[in-house]
């Protein structure tokens, strides 16, 4: 059974500052190549801005952040640069995660993790349980992710799990074997850097989510910057299919 409202199938009830974010932290490359730094100077910086943008969530209530940090196609790019962001994760995980449990912040990572070495895979688990029982804010990591690979995943458990129904199943019985089972879905996502598109993040769970586009680099996005994407979205008239007047009380049309 699925743990959180569908917004295809229920009216999921609107909150003045979103209960889920989700971020395309997009622009780390070109930060750093605009300074004459090596891109990795870029995903330094970009860890520092998140480690920023995880306070200002905690301060403004939001509930669950999700980032996407490394896409199942991002394995395209170049060698050395793939080794950077691996190395990186790992010392991200092993300085963060001490400073997360302190402020009550539950991480998760999503994703195939099974291509990553042992020893991040390792680091992995041990921050998942450390930080399981913290409650004032998810933090997912999704890495090697990939919308798709998120759908297909579900699906194959789900046709291990519930056989005898082929061809019969619906939506709620998809959804607890999604990625992300664990949230509602996303309220607010953001991408920063400029470019407009969801890059193969969260296909399923963005049915319905309001969306930021920004061309401030991610390593610039900071709590102001983050406060201007909630105010945008505290702009927008959140129907779910329904009309204005319905939501005004005014009609039904």
């Amino acid at each position: 059974m699925a743990l959180f409202s569908s917004s295809t199938r229920d009216l999921p009830q609107s909150t003045v500052v979103p209960r889920h974010l989700a971020v395309i932290m997009d622009g780390n490359g070109r930060w750093a190549k605009k300074r004459f730094l090596p891109r990795v100077a870029g995903h330094v910086k970009g860890v520092e801005a998140l480690r920023e943008v995880v306070r200002h969530c905690l301060g403004r209530g939001i509930r669950y952040l999700t980032v996407f940090a490394f896409s199942s196609e991002n394995w395209r790019r170049p060698q050395d640069e793939v080794s950077l962001l691996m190395q990186l994760f790992v010392k991200a995980l092993q300085q963060e995660v001490d400073s997360m449990n302190r402020n009550n912040v539950r991480l998760r990572i999503v994703g195939e993790l099974s291509r990553f070495d042992p020893l991040l895979q390792s680091l992995v688990v041990e921050a998942e349980a450390k930080t399981a029982t913290n409650t004032a804010l998810d933090l997912t990591i999704a890495a090697n992710y990939g919308g798709r690979w998120d759908i297909m995943q579900a699906l194959n458990r789900l046709a291990v799990a519930d056989p005898s129904r082929a061809g019969a199943w619906a939506e709620a019985d998809l959804e607890p074997h999604l990625a992300m089972h664990f949230a509602p879905e996303p309220d607010l996502f953001i991408r920063t850097g400029g470019e407009e598109r969801i890059s193969n993040f969260l296909l399923w769970q963005l049915a319905y989510t309001e969306f930021y586009f920004t061309p401030t680099l991610w390593p610039d996005f900071d709590a102001a910057e983050l406060d201007k994407a909630i105010a945008s979205y505290q702009q927008r008239e959140r129907r779910f299919g329904r009309t204005s007047e319905q939501l005004n009380g005014a009609g039904n049309a």
